[in-house]
C-alpha cells in the first residue's frame, strides 16, 4: 500500500511528459485544413472557386480560363446563393505538368468594357460568364489571343491580347453577338450565351453560342457563325445547329479535319418514341443522352444545319455537388483532357462547417483524361472523379517557381503586390492577370507542390523572395516533421538565400512550405532551390542555349532587337534538348 502514492506520482509525471512531447510534435501546431486532399488532383485550385472552363496550349503550357465564382462568393459575404450577377471578371490558371497549377489572377472584364454602349441596353456590358479562348500566329509572326465571354443571356463579347496573360483590351464598344445579330436568338426567346470558338485548319474562325430553349427534344437554340479575319466581327448570319436536347455550354474543336461541337443537354423528358424517330431520321444508333450530360456532334460543313451528326455523350453529369455541367475538350502535349466544373471544394467546406449548409453552389474546375479517336472523332465517355489526372512531368525545383504554383494549399490568400497597402482588402480577385501575384501566408498557412525532382545530387541552398516576417518549415508532408526551418524577415520584397542539407533534398518529393505562428504580414513572390555545389540562383547550365525567346513580366514576346531593362522571362532549350524557363535581370 505504501507504493501506491509513488505509482500515482510516476503516472502523473508520465502523463505530463506525454503532453509536453505532444506539444513539441510538428502537427501539434494548428495548420490550415487540407480540403483538397493529399492524393486528389481535383479541383485545380484549393482556394479559388471558378467554373465554365476553356483552355489553350501555348509554349508548352496549358492555360485555363473560367468564370470567377469566387468574385460572387466574396460579394455575398461568403454565404447565400450563387446568382452569378457579381461575376465580372475571368480567372486564369496555367500548368505544364497537370498537377501543379499557377494562378495568374483575374481579367477585370468590367473595367475593360466600362466604355461600352448602354443603348440599346442589351448590347452593353453587364457580366462575364463562360469564356472561350483561342489563339493564332499571323503571317507576320505575331501571336494574337482572343477571349470570348457571354454577357448573361444577351450575347457574346470579345477581348484581345498579344499573350495568354494579356494585357487584354476590348476591340469593340459593344457585344460581338447580340439580339440584333442576323440569325441569332431574338430578344425574348432563348439565349445568346456560352460561346465556343475555334480556328479551323484553313485559319477561319467559328463561334458557337445559344441555349435555354424549350424543354423538348429539339429546342433549336444552338447557333454557329463564321468570324471575319479580324476574329472580332461576325461574317454573315448565324445558322442553327439541330442539337437534340440542347441546353447550354457550347464549345468547338477541330479534330481530324472535322468540326466537333459539344454542349450540355437539357432536362426534358426522354420519350423513347421521340428518340427512336430522331435516330431513324438521321441514321444514327447512339442512345439518347441523360439529363445534364455533355454531348457532341460532328460536321464537315458547319454552316449547313443538316450536316451535323449526333455522336453521343462523352461527359456524364459530374456529381460532386454541382447542379449543372460545362466542359471543354482540350488537347495538350499530345493527349486529350476533359476540363469541367463540379463543386467538391464547396462540399468539403460545408462538411467542415467553414460555411453554412444553405450557402449556394460555388464551383471548382476539375480535369480528367479522355480518349479521342482523331480519325473517327469518337470520344470515349469520361469518368469524372476527385483523383483527377497524374503528372505528365516532374516539377524542377532548380528553376524559379512562382509562389502561386501549387498542387494544393491551406489558409493562403492572393493579392497583387503592387496593390498591397495597410488597408488592402485581400482576396477580392479583381486585379488583372499579372506576373506580380503574391501569396499571403499567415500562421498555419501552407502551400504544396507535387512530384518535385531534386535529382541525385540534391539541393544545397534555398532562395525565397518575400516580404514580412515568418518562420517557414520545409516539409515533405503537410503534418510531417520539418526537414529544414528558415526565418525570414524583410520590410521590402527581396530575395534571401538559406543553406539546406543536400542529403535530405534528394530524389522525388512532395514539397510543403508551412508558415508557423510567427508569420506577420508575410507575402511570398517565388522560390528556387540551388543544386548542391552550384554558385547562384540564376546560374545558367553549361552548354549552349537554343531557341531563346524573351518575354516581359506580362508574358509579351520581346523582339530580339528590343532593349529591355529589368527582369525578363527567358524560355530556351538547353544542351540536352530540355525546354526551360527562367527569370533573369537584363541590363
Amino acid at each position: 500500500m505504501n507504493d501506491l502514492p509513488i505509482f500515482i506520482m510516476y503516472k502523473k509525471l508520465l502523463m505530463t511528459a506525454v503532453a509536453v512531447a505532444a506539444c513539441l510534435q510538428p502537427n501539434a501546431q494548428t495548420l490550415a485544413p487540407d480540403y483538397k486532399g493529399t492524393s486528389s488532383n481535383n479541383p485545380i485550385s484549393a482556394c479559388v472557386f471558378c467554373a465554365d472552363p476553356t483552355a489553350l496550349e501555348y509554349n508548352g503550357r496549358l492555360y485555363v480560363y473560367g468564370s470567377n465564382d469566387h468574385q460572387q462568393f466574396v460579394a455575398n459575404g461568403k454565404k447565400g446563393e450563387n446568382t452569378y450577377g457579381s461575376i465580372k471578371s475571368i480567372v486564369v490558371f496555367s500548368t505544364d505538368d497537370m498537377v501543379n497549377w499557377t494562378f495568374h489572377g483575374t481579367i477585370d472584364v468590367a473595367r475593360l468594357c466600362s466604355s461600352w454602349v448602354t443603348r440599346p441596353w442589351y448590347q452593353g456590358f453587364g457580366v462575364s460568364w463562360a469564356p472561350s479562348v483561342t489563339w493564332r500566329t499571323t503571317d507576320d509572326g505575331k501571336d494574337e489571343f482572343f477571349l470570348y465571354f457571354c454577357n448573361s443571356s444577351h450575347g457574346v463579347g470579345v477581348l484581345k491580347a498579344e499573350s495568354p496573360l494579356g494585357p487584354w483590351k476590348s476591340p469593340n464598344n459593344r457585344l460581338l453577338v447580340h439580339y440584333d445579330t442576323q440569325g441569332a436568338n431574338p430578344q425574348g426567346t432563348n439565349a445568346n450565351f456560352d460561346p465556343g470558338v475555334v480556328i479551323d485548319d484553313n485559319g477561319v474562325g467559328w463561334l458557337s453560342f445559344g441555349g435555354l430553349g424549350p424543354s423538348t427534344i429539339m429546342p433549336e437554340a444552338a447557333r454557329i457563325v463564321k468570324l471575319k479575319p479580324s476574329m472580332t466581327e461576325v461574317d454573315g448570319a448565324a445558322v442553327k445547329i439541330h442539337a437534340p436536347y440542347h441546353f447550354e455550354a457550347n464549345e468547338l474543336n477541330v479534330i481530324g479535319g472535322k468540326y466537333v461541337y459539344t454542349y450540355c443537354s437539357n432536362w426534358a423528358d426522354r420519350v423513347d418514341a421521340d428518340w427512336n424517330a430522331y435516330k431513324a431520321e438521321h441514321g444514327i444508333s447512339a442512345p439518347k443522352p441523360g439529363v445534364c450530360t455533355m454531348c457532341y456532334m460532328v460536321s464537315d460543313n458547319p454552316t449547313d444545319p443538316n450536316s451535323w451528326v449526333y455522336k453521343g455523350v462523352y461527359g456524364p453529369h459530374p456529381g460532386m455537388g454541382t447542379n449543372n455541367n460545362h466542359s471543354h475538350l482540350q488537347k495538350f502535349q499530345g493527349e486529350y483532357y476533359h476540363i469541367y466544373h463540379a463543386a467538391p471544394l464547396m462540399q468539403k467546406w460545408r462538411e467542415a462547417g467553414v460555411i453554412d449548409n444553405d450557402c449556394g453552389i460555388f464551383r471548382s474546375i476539375c480535369v480528367n483524361k479522355v480518349s479521342v479517336n482523331e480519325s473517327t472523332q469518337n470520344i470515349s465517355q469520361v469518368t469524372p472523379n476527385i483523383e483527377g489526372v497524374t503528372a505528365i512531368k516532374n516539377l524542377n525545383p532548380f528553376q524559379w517557381q512562382e509562389a502561386e504554383t501549387m498542387a494544393s494549399c491551406g489558409g493562403v490568400e492572393y493579392e497583387d503586390f503592387t496593390n498591397i497597402t495597410k488597408n488592402t482588402r485581400i482576396s477580392r480577385l479583381g486585379n488583372d492577370a499579372s506576373a506580380n501575384m503574391q501569396v499571403n501566408m499567415k500562421g498555419g498557412a501552407w502551400i504544396s507542390q507535387r512530384k518535385v525532382d531534386f535529382g541525385a545530387t540534391g539541393a544545397g541552398k534555398f532562395t525565397i523572395r518575400a516580404k514580412g516576417t515568418a518562420k517557414i518549415e520545409l516539409r515533405f508532408s503537410r503534418a510531417g516533421r520539418p526537414v529544414e526551418t528558415i526565418e525570414f524577415s524583410s520590410t521590402e520584397m527581396e530575395d534571401q538565400t538559406f543553406e539546406v542539407n543536400a542529403s535530405k533534398f534528394k530524389g522525388e518529393k512532395n514539397n510543403f512550405f508551412v508558415a508557423v505562428t510567427e508569420a506577420t504580414d508575410f507575402y511570398v513572390d517565388g522560390w528556387q532551390f540551388v543544386e548542391d555545389g552550384a554558385t547562384g540562383i540564376f546560374e545558367i547550365e553549361n552548354g549552349t542555349r537554343d531557341n531563346v525567346m524573351r518575354y516581359d513580366l506580362w508574358g509579351r514576346r520581346l523582339p530580339e532587337a528590343q532593349q529591355h531593362r529589368g527582369i525578363v522571362i527567358e524560355r530556351y532549350t538547353d544542351a540536352n534538348g530540355v525546354s526551360r524557363t527562367r527569370k533573369t535581370l537584363s541590363e
